[in-house]
């Protein structure tokens, strides 16, 4: 499986991005999904997943409300948007997927992407 993230950038605190993740290599719809993020100095953290048919989502609480996951299992592809963006939302942001559960730990995620810059500016 091979995943491909996009979508970052530079934004100022309060405005939005939205994150894409492309899948190839495998039935997409045989992959929960998820997105991690790495700030300098930190280790990987989850951010939010998505199961299979995208019925059941799961947040950080530092994101809950202001973060929303999505799939397009027509377009092999998972989103990431983002609002009210702040400076500590400030990290490399990966996808993973997962050919069995979905969940919080990096563990349970058998292929990743490479990695998409977002820096929120204050």
């Amino acid at each position: 499986v091979q995943l491909q993230a996009y979508g970052g950038g530079l934004v100022q605190a309060g405005g939005s991005l939205r994150l894409s993740c492309a899948a190839s290599g495998r039935t997409f719809s045989t992959l929960a999904m998820g997105w991690f993020r790495q700030a300098p100095g930190k280790e990987r953290e989850f951010v939010a997943a998505i199961s299979r048919r995208g019925v059941s989502t799961y947040y950080a609480d530092s994101v809950k409300g202001r973060f929303t996951i999505s799939r397009d299992n027509a377009k092999n592809t998972v989103y990431l948007q983002m609002n009210s963006l702040k400076p500590e939302d400030t990290a490399v942001y990966y996808c993973a997927a997962s050919t069995s559960a979905y969940g919080i730990s990096p563990a349970i995620y058998d292929y990743w992407g490479q990695g998409t810059q977002v820096t929120v500016s204050s």
